[in-house]
């Protein structure tokens, strides 16, 4: 029986302060950033999910974007090492709650560097976007760890955004999605959909059809919703503001042993 857990982190007080790389800084609004986050939780919790909190760690402003801290294929989870070094302390309490969950937990060693952001599993390919917080060195330390499991890593270069994730993700039929301005290379992809709306590249599958979006993606709700699937709108506008999106609040566990 697959695990439906999803870590999440609350927001850092300090959230306002967090990075940003590829868009113009806007000011933040952490208390509306809050309650977007707690609808976010509940969100996935109406959908079957369980949500396990990671400590927070208020003095990081980024760790909300609690994906980024690390892959999990399998059982086996690989803590990550953040391209940005102020980010590199918010990996301690994610280790902690991914091994209580009973992985098995490896790590991302110096000179190596790797943002979760940057990892699009679909099916056993994992996709590594190659761009600014990941480099060689990482991925090929996350090659070493996955592909004895059975993993298939492919590498993918990543110049126009911050994540891989910024750009596409993939929907329950193994079709990556992504706004084609924003993707280096599509023809890398076996199926590849461009979308309307930048925010409409990111999808989380809920299961059952179901496909969590951000709200400032109607028009590509409205395509996916005429393919059959089922947009579940979710509104994240302050942490769009820190180029995030509704895959990076949260990991979602789906293979671990019982």
């Amino acid at each position: 029986m697959p695990s439906q857990k999803a870590l999440v982190r609350r927001p850092s007080p300090r959230l306002a302060e967090g990075l940003v790389t590829h868009v113009e800084p806007a000011e933040v609004d952490v208390d509306l950033a809050v309650e977007q986050w707690e609808a976010y939780t509940e969100a996935l919790r109406t959908h079957g999910w369980e949500t396990v909190e990671v400590d927070p760690a208020e003095d990081c402003p980024d760790s909300v974007f609690v994906e980024d801290a690390v892959v999990v294929f399998r059982n086996v989870a690989l803590i990550a090492r953040p391209g940005a070094e102020s980010r590199r302390a918010e990996t301690a309490g994610v280790e902690e709650a991914v091994a209580r969950l009973g992985c098995s937990v490896n790590w991302i060693w110096d000179p190596g560097t790797l943002d979760g952001g940057d990892i699009l599993k679909v099916g056993d390919t994992i996709y590594v976007g190659r761009g600014g917080r990941t480099n060689a060195a990482g991925v090929q330390q996350l090659r070493a760890v996955f592909e004895p499991l059975g993993a298939r890593v492919v590498a993918v270069p990543v110049s126009k955004v911050l994540h891989l994730k910024s750009a596409v993700t993939a929907l329950p039929d193994g079709t990556v999605i992504g706004h084609e301005p924003l993707v280096d290379t599509p023809s890398l992809f076996p199926r590849f959909l461009s979308v309307p709306e930048e925010s409409g590249a990111h999808v989380v599958l809920l299961g059952g059809g179901r496909l969590l979006i951000a709200a400032s993606a109607p028009k590509t709700a409205e395509l996916l919703a005429d393919l059959g699937h089922e947009p579940v709108p979710v509104d994240i506008s302050e942490f769009e503001k820190l180029e995030g999106c509704v895959t990076c609040l949260s990991v979602r566990l789906r293979e671990l042993y019982a």
